[in-house]
């Protein structure tokens, strides 16, 4: 895929950290970029930036989402890339003992199912829509319609304490891939996902900076933290190669994750 003014993207999540980084820089390429997010101060902000639309949608609710993909097209045509970005997690132990009064307790059904609807069926729903839209579009080399490039974590595979629920969403990313690729491989659109390890997102900067510092000195190398622009600089990758599908990609200094 030529990334240029002829084509148009989705990025969801778009309003900040890795979404925004990879909004920049398809935009820098002559993208038409389309921000999907729930924060429109950020949003409209950075879509002011870079010359792109800003569409406030959260990924749970589908009138949204579809509201956003109608707004998109109608703005800047039918998308030929879709960057899933839009996630969340937590951290709460399977089951614990209140630290005040020692009384069992587990982790609240609800929270779990509300990690579940945002990172995994929020970026299934995305994949699903916007590729029935990319079945329209003219085929180009090698009969290719469109891109998808997910992101998950490598808590996908190294999940860490309090975990779980973030972890199997971002597990359920990874094991969705392949199948969809294959379940597009007939239409021409490519399906990746890649797994970051720890990047300097806006949750992480709101920690200490000492914190921040033994965080990236725990990367085998380089010994710091991801820069954003690497997360993009990857996703751009991913969708100018043509013979890359099926795929989930590690981006993460080489870390294997510990319990805590």
């Amino acid at each position: 895929m030529k990334l240029d003014s002829s084509i148009s993207a989705v990025v969801t999540g778009g309003a900040s950290g890795l979404g925004a980084a990879t909004a920049r820089r398809l935009a820098a390429l002559g993208v038409k970029v389309s921000i999907f997010d729930i924060n429109p101060g950020a949003g409209e902000a950075l879509a002011r930036e870079i010359g792109g639309l800003f569409c406030r949608v959260d990924v749970t609710r589908e009138t949204e989402v579809d509201a956003g993909f109608e707004l998109a097209r109608r703005a800047h045509g039918q998308e030929a890339a879709l960057i899933n970005c839009a996630g969340t997690g937590n951290a709460i132990k399977t089951a614990s003992r209140d630290r005040q009064t020692g009384t069992p307790q587990h982790f609240p059904l609800d929270a779990y199912e509300r990690i579940i609807q945002i990172n995994l069926i929020g970026t299934f729903r995305c994949i699903a829509k916007s590729a029935a839209g990319m079945l329209q579009r003219e085929a180009g080399p090698d009969g290719e319609r469109g891109a998808i490039v997910n992101t998950a974590s490598v808590a996908a595979s190294d999940g860490q304490v309090g975990q779980a629920a973030y972890s199997a969403s971002k597990a359920g990313i990874v094991g969705m891939t392949l199948p969809i690729a294959r379940d597009l491989m007939n239409d021409g659109i490519r399906v990746n996902t890649i797994q970051p390890g720890l990047f300097e997102t806006p949750l992480l900067m709101t920690l200490p900076d000492a914190v921040r510092t033994s965080l990236g000195a725990s990367v085998p190398f380089p010994k710091r933290l991801g820069h954003p622009d690497e997360f993009a600089a990857l996703v751009e990758s991913l969708l100018t190669n043509r013979y890359f599908n099926g795929e989930s990609v590690r981006l993460d200094g080489a870390i294997r994750m510990a319990p805590r």
